[in-house]
């Protein structure tokens, strides 16, 4: 970390004092926080966070037009998610709620993650040998699994943390609390990231806590909590990075979990199966995308002749590219229908075997193309 900022210095902050490297025009104003990254590694993170804007412009079009089912856009969160990832190790585990498609773009989007959101199952095994969980819908229940993974990291010395990913609604579950007892208490390596885009679906966030901010949440656990700006991904990376380093080697203090608060705003509808309109209005997404990460980092990274108009066009290109690509493998993929009711329990219902039973009749009369033809 640039400076003579220390990891205990940064999380220690007031809840409310929120911190802060890139102003909304990419102007830093806080140069003692500035990391120390190489411009290539700069120009790997702007390109992860246009991959996961572009990547996310795709998936609801490939959704409106049936090829893909219900999916949670990122729009506006790009800054948490790819600055965030950046700050960790390979060997460090993500656990994540739903919408944070730009952590594992970080770690190398693999073409089998869009068979989840089309409907398989392997999506979520394909993402296991990048060192992360599975994608939770269940609201908030994913945390507690992450602090005993984390657990027994610190019980095995492995010297790894998790970071488990969440939005503000989470905060109202008891699964959070819980989590956040245990790791207290326990006094495990995990990083609490709590993804504050001000709506759980169509609840804001003065209706979902009284408190002035999730960070100060923290307090009644016995560990830091730090709001940071969200679509600031240098502030994100050396607030992850500070939590990292404290949790791996926490002093006489003995407080290895952080709440981190990524204030932000979610640009898009919660899911593709929602209507923002009908809870929010046009102004309010609008003053918030004045803040747009992608746009406050290119202004950074072009400052400093990082970036070029030649070298963003190479990257559009490639990008879209590799998206092609990714969709093409996706869609290649012939699925057998008969695996949906294979792992829905250990040993199969009376009603799941009758409802195997009743597919197997309807391809053997028909035949799948009669079944599939909907026209």
């Amino acid at each position: 970390m640039t400076g003579d900022v220390l990891a205990g210095d940064l999380l220690e902050r007031a809840p409310d004092d929120r911190v802060q490297v890139l102003d909304a025009d990419g102007t830093v104003v806080a140069p003692e926080l500035e990391p120390d990254l190489e411009p290539e590694t700069l120009r790997s993170m702007y390109r992860d966070m246009r991959f996961s804007r572009r990547f996310d412009e795709r998936m609801i079009s490939l959704q409106r037009q049936g090829r893909m089912g219900t999916y949670a856009s990122l729009a506006g969160q790009e800054g948490s998610q790819i600055g965030s990832t950046y700050a960790l190790a390979d060997r460090d585990t993500i656990s994540y709620q739903y919408r944070e498609h730009g952590a594992v773009v970080a770690r190398d989007l693999p073409w089998e993650y869009l068979l989840y959101w089309m409907g398989h199952e392997d999506g979520n095994a394909a993402i296991a040998d990048l060192n992360v969980f599975p994608l939770n819908i269940s609201i908030g229940a994913h945390i507690p699994h992450a602090v005993g993974w984390s657990w027994a990291s610190k019980l095995k010395g492995d010297r790894s943390v998790t970071t488990v990913h969440f939005g503000d609604g989470s905060t109202s579950e008891g699964d959070f609390h819980e989590a956040m007892n245990f790791a207290g208490v326990f006094d495990t390596p995990t990083l609490f990231f709590c993804n504050n885009n001000q709506w759980a679906i169509s609840v804001p966030s003065d209706r979902q806590t009284a408190s002035e901010t999730y960070a100060q949440k923290a307090a009644a656990y016995g560990f830091d909590g730090v709001q940071v700006d969200g679509m600031d991904p240098l502030a994100t990376y050396v607030v992850t990075e500070a939590a990292r380093a404290k949790a791996l080697d926490p002093g006489p203090a003995r407080s290895r979990p952080t709440l981190i608060e990524a204030v932000q705003y979610r640009y898009g509808a919660h899911t593709t199966a929602d209507d923002p309109t009908v809870y929010r209005d046009d102004d309010e997404v609008e003053r918030w995308r004045e803040r747009d990460p992608i746009e406050r980092f290119e202004a950074y990274l072009r400052e400093r002749w990082i970036l070029d108009d030649e070298r963003i066009e190479s990257i559009e290109s490639e990008i879209e590219a590799t998206l092609e690509a990714l969709v093409e493998q996706a869609e290649a993929v012939d699925p057998e229908p008969r695996e949906m009711f294979e792992h829905t329990y250990d040993r199969p219902t009376p009603r799941l075997e009758a409802q195997r039973e009743y597919l197997a009749e309807l391809r053997s009369a028909h035949g799948d193309e009669e079944l599939l033809d909907y026209d």
